[in-house]
């Protein structure tokens, strides 16, 4: 009798495993946050607005009081030198964006829902992470027509601006996941929110993205340029063509070798924060 009952009892649902089942289960979470950010367009548009605003705001009230070296005072030039430090500033503001979604979800009890389903431990927040992506690219589109009607344009070819913005992109994803890591650490969205864009404030303007590192105090100036925010500044101003001709570029590794100090940052940024996202949300779950 005990063993008839062991047989009828249901078991737990299980899927095919390994890469291709991570990879399906990702894409579907990943559809899931698409779909409902298409039908909640405001989070969207709200998350268009402020970079517009910053760009008009820098490029007229600051355009023309901020040096840039090699260039002097010409508004147009400060423009194009700020354009790239407005492009990586959006994207890694979408970690804001990432952690309330998934402290969210967390709140609401959707992610017991997920556990019952048969797919992968990190599908749910790779799928998140994705669509977090989609959406970036899709501000980036915008915000570069914006940046091209003040002023803006890349100078070094097709091949050059879409690598720069390739790197924008990568160095947004990489942000994600420390986004998905404090969704899950904290309690309630609005802790995920705060706690997703205070850090932000002094990593994006300690950096070289709004003035050059040579225009601060020495000490800060060391911290600006060893920022994995300032390497992707400047490999996205060379990959543009935005730098001046004669513009000194500072003997730290990173910034001597930009393109390369983008890539090593931002792979190991997503290599050590999925895996604490990853083993958080098995734990939080657990």
């Amino acid at each position: 009798m005990t063993a008839t009952a062991q047989a009828a009892a249901p078991t737990a649902p299980s899927g095919r495993g390994g890469i291709s089942q991570s990879i399906t289960d990702s894409l579907v979470m990943a559809k899931r946050n698409l779909i409902r950010m298409v039908r909640i367009p405001e989070v969207v548009i709200f998350g268009l607005i402020q970079p517009i605003m910053f760009v008009v705001l820098f490029s007229y009230v600051f355009g023309g009081s901020i040096k840039v070296p090699g260039a002097g005072t010409d508004a147009g030039s400060y423009r194009e030198f700020l354009m790239a430090g407005i492009f990586a500033q959006t994207v890694t503001f979408a970690t804001a964006g990432a952690s309330a979604g998934i402290a969210e979800d967390m709140h609401k009890g959707l992610v017991d829902r997920f556990r019952s389903l048969p797919m992968t431990r990190g599908a749910v927040l790779t799928g998140r992470t994705i669509a977090d992506l989609v959406q970036t690219a899709l501000t980036l589109v915008v915000l570069a027509i914006v940046a091209a009607l003040v002023g803006w344009a890349p100078h070094d070819g097709l091949g050059d601006a879409l690598a720069g913005f390739g790197l924008l992109l990568l160095l947004g994803y990489a942000f994600t996941w420390i986004g998905a890591l404090i969704g899950l650490s904290v309690r309630t969205p609005e802790a995920a929110t705060s706690g997703g864009l205070i850090w932000l404030f002094p990593l994006t303007f300690i950096s070289v993205a709004f003035v050059p590192s040579q225009n601060m105090p020495a000490f800060l100036q060391h911290v600006a340029e060893w920022n994995p925010f300032s390497a992707t500044v400047v490999a996205c101003r060379e990959l543009f063509g935005n730098l001046p001709p004669t513009y000194p570029v500072p003997d730290a590794w990173p910034m001597q070798h930009p393109v390369w100090a983008s890539l090593i940052w931002s792979i190991a940024i997503v290599a050590v924060f999925r895996t604490l996202a990853v083993r958080k949300y098995r734990s939080a779950t657990a």
